[in-house]
């Protein structure tokens, strides 16, 4: 019997090779072997899944990212290039531009994305505010490294490994650190 866990993989999976219109029950029980009706035990039905799924994606692909550079001790800078090293060097694969192309046809996907990206967009604000001290360079650097990475992923063919590293090394290196403006 496979677990909650396994069809929420099977449906990133499905998500990322082939889209949204792809995710279908019949496709989940296909991949899985198993039957329509331990589907619905895990999640009552379609729309309790989708819910799921994107709950799971935002944790996956937001959360445990940040989680895992949000360390007290470490500087603004040492988090931002933490953060860079995590997301460039994730193999797993990334149903980000699925998402988004989900997002743009489905409401509650698009509620889902546009939480992700604020929350991925206020962490680099903040994280570039405490290394420089401007806000208004905040704003405008925490931009450039967010639609770097999204239309990264969005080329033909993407922009991945060591050129995005290279990317972001050279945006961020542009930039030097100033001293924090005293209050």
């Amino acid at each position: 019997m496979a677990s909650k866990r396994d069809w929420l993989d099977a449906g990133l999976s499905i998500l990322t090779e082939d889209g949204a219109p792809a995710l279908t029950i019949e496709r989940l029980v296909g991949m899985l072997g198993l039957t329509k009706g331990s589907f619905y035990h895990h999640f009552g039905g379609m729309p309790g899944y989708k819910t799921a799924l994107l709950d799971l994606y935002e944790q996956e692909f937001t959360s445990r990212f940040v989680e895992a550079v949000d360390d007290a001790q470490a500087t603004p800078r040492a988090r931002l290039d933490a953060l860079m090293k995590l997301v460039v060097n994730d193999r797993r694969p990334d149903p980000e531009v699925a998402v988004r192309a989900w997002a743009m046809q489905d409401a509650e996907v698009e509620q889902v994305q546009r939480r992700i990206d604020n929350t991925r967009m206020k962490y680099l604000r903040a994280q570039w505010l405490e290394h420089s001290g401007d806000a208004t360079e905040a704003k405008y650097m925490s931009q450039l490294l967010y639609l770097s990475l999204i239309g990264a992923f969005h080329v033909v063919p993407p922009v991945k490994g060591r050129a995005l590293r290279q990317l972001f090394e050279f945006a961020m290196n542009e930039v030097p650190a100033r001293q924090p403006k005293s209050s």
